[in-house]
């Protein structure tokens, strides 16, 4: 399980914030990762060049420490080549002489978040990491919270096609299907009226399935919606066909019920496990009344 919830695949969730240390001296290396390992994962590097692949093999960072002068390239330049594909992370520089126009412009250019003069004293330095890390934090909230509104907004546009379009039923089912099998960041999503289904993903007798899962059978019968984060935890008697023949880890049911009666299903699954879909949920709460409005207009 390496995210809270599908919004938030690629993100992982970690008790330590995790930091990288680039340094050419391995002592300072040392000094450094002894500094912060209590608090932080730290990832370690000798030079910019083996920076960049352990960023490229470990993925995103809350904080990078680097020393100014390096081999091969300073830190200035590492940091800088680290900004299109990580802007959120926060960069600090160690140097041991006074290089202002490079520090400057590396600072105004926003790659640099502060300078530290060596040798350092451990507690500035902690304070720093520890602002820079609240800093990280909430630029991740604030990219979160764009994300998604982002994808609300297309969600609302999805389900908006359905009254602006003189669409069939099959067309009207599979653009749903692909919205927000898309949007949702789902492996499947199965929309199902009686009698027909739009289908994103792969699922092989998707209808029949979807009839027989208890996840689905409780979300028509009470009409609200289900959700199960993680398969691994389902009661033995719910572990149903759909789970046993596909890559279904985390399944989500979302009746479309107008005015009481029944529209159809939709039915969104992933391949990973996750400890919540309530994100999912709340954004689908948001087009509920226009999906079950589209679906009832196509039925008529």
């Amino acid at each position: 399980m390496n995210a809270i919830s599908p919004l938030t695949a690629g993100t992982p969730s970690l008790k330590k914030p995790r930091m990288l240390v680039v340094d050419d001296e391995p002592d300072n290396l040392d000094l450094l990762y002894r500094t912060f390992r209590r608090e932080y994962q730290v990832l370690r590097a000798e030079s910019g060049v083996q920076a960049l692949e352990v960023l490229q093999n470990e993925g995103e960072v809350a904080v990078i420490i680097s020393d100014q002068r390096m081999p091969e390239m300073t830190g200035t330049e590492f940091l800088s080549k680290t900004v299109p594909e990580f802007p959120d992370t926060v960069r600090i520089i160690l140097t041991g002489f006074t290089d202002v126009e490079d520090l400057v412009q590396a600072i105004n250019a926003g790659q640099v978040y502060r300078y530290i003069t060596k040798p350092w004293d451990p507690d500035e330095l902690k304070a720093v990491v520890q602002r820079a890390t609240d800093t990280y934090d909430l630029l991740k909230q604030r990219t979160a919270e764009l994300n998604l509104a982002e994808k609300q907004t297309k969600l609302l546009t999805t389900v908006g096609q359905l009254s602006a379009q003189a669409m069939s039923t099959d067309a009207v089912l599979h653009l749903l299907a692909d919205g927000l099998g898309q949007v949702l960041n789902a492996a499947v999503c199965a929309v199902k009226t009686e009698t027909e289904l739009g289908l994103y993903g792969s699922l092989d007798n998707a209808a029949q399935l979807l009839d027989e899962n208890a996840l689905v059978q409780r979300a028509l019968a009470t009409q609200t919606t289900q959700s199960i984060a993680n398969i691994e935890q389902l009661d033995p008697s719910e572990a149903t066909a759909l789970y046993d023949t596909s890559t279904t880890r985390s399944h989500l049911a979302v009746p479309v019920i107008y005015q009481g009666h029944y529209q159809g299903v939709i039915s969104l699954q992933w391949a990973d496990a996750y400890k919540s879909l309530e994100d999912v949920e709340q954004l689908l709460r948001l087009v509920a009344a226009q999906t079950a409005l589209g679906l009832k207009a196509i039925s008529c």
